[in-house]
């Protein structure tokens, strides 16, 4: 691996680890969302520590986040897939253990979206359609973005992208999987809180 693509993905690492949740919240809210809800960082339960617009706020620096730095790796430093889904797979990361939060952070979803409308539209597509349809039926954020990311894998597959870019779907589907254990646990046991509710 050249010095090149080691700095590309510490630097993605560095631009995930941006918790885009409590500088908004702060910033302009004065709240911080881990006091509020799940008291995760991300879009949802930004949504109910800020409101709407908030919400949106965190959404689209969380989005950008996984968009930039694999926008960078694959069209202006031409790198292979692999490292293309390396540079992806650390802004997640950083975005999940975050070096500002002391290696705390929110669950990726929203990050993960933003890596994958760079590597393949239609696996985008199909993540918004599955996370809305899951909503819609359920209500439970946390599942839409489980179903969401699962469907994301199957669509890197249906359309020939390359064997990294499935990698990748696969690996940031274990990344939520992950980040979702104790929501997982809510679901099972019926305590999970619904889009719309904050306690």
């Amino acid at each position: 691996m050249t010095i090149e693509a080691i700095a590309a993905i510490v630097c993605a690492y560095v631009i995930g680890s941006i918790p885009f949740g409590i500088l908004v919240g702060r910033g302009l809210f004065g709240v911080d969302p881990r006091g509020v809800g799940s008291g995760n960082i991300g879009t949802v339960n930004s949504l109910r520590a800020l409101g709407k617009f908030g919400g949106v706020l965190v959404l689209v620096g969380d989005v950008f986040k996984g968009v930039v730095p694999t926008l960078l790796a694959r069209n202006y430093l031409h790198f292979d897939p692999w490292l293309v889904a390396a540079v992806g797979l650390a802004t997640i990361a950083g975005h999940n253990w975050s070096v500002f939060l002391r290696f705390g952070g929110g669950k990726g979803v929203a990050t993960s979206l933003g890596v994958i409308v760079v590597l393949a539209w239609q696996a985008a597509v199909a993540f918004a359609v599955a996370w809305l349809a899951t909503v819609l039926l359920t209500r439970y954020a946390s599942l839409a973005s489980m179903v969401a990311s699962a469907a994301v894998v199957v669509a890197f597959a249906a359309v020939h992208s390359p064997t990294a870019y499935t990698t990748f779907g696969a690996i940031a589907l274990a990344f939520v999987l992950w980040r979702h254990a104790a929501n997982i646990r809510r679901l099972l046991a019926g305590t999970e809180l619904k889009l719309g509710r904050s306690q």
